[in-house]
């Protein structure tokens, strides 16, 4: 089986029939009759079941594993206590908690600030 990132997409080729089965039941990727690809939208969940089922590409392997770490980091961000800001935001009032929270989810989520360290870039 190839795989390929193209432009926002997963492209997948030669797979055998248990993996196309596997694949398409996902609802995730359609196959294409004209090239005979498998296509779908690159996001987050569709890499970790491929990572599942086969060994991805070390390119499509290290944005999986930068988008795993902001994910994480979100995560990490939504359930805080008291969240401390990351940025000091350029507004006149104290930001209430959920605003903080969502502020910095806002720039973990863009990469505005390093996820692993969660400060500014």
């Amino acid at each position: 089986m190839m795989i390929a990132l193209d432009k926002g997409r997963i492209l997948i080729k030669d797979e055998d029939t248990v993996q196309r089965a596997i694949i398409t039941s996902w609802g995730k990727m359609r196959r294409d009759r004209r090239t005979k690809l498998l296509v779908g939208d690159c996001d987050l969940e569709l890499m970790n079941k491929l990572a599942e089922i086969i060994n991805l590409p070390p390119k499509i392997e290290k944005l999986r594993q930068k988008l795993n770490t902001i994910q994480n980091r979100v995560d990490e961000e939504r359930i805080k206590e008291n969240p401390e800001a990351l940025y000091p935001y350029p507004v006149t009032k104290k930001l209430y908690q959920h605003q903080v929270r969502a502020a910095n989810m806002a720039l973990l989520t863009f990469e505005m600030v390093d996820p692993k360290k969660g400060e500014k870039e």
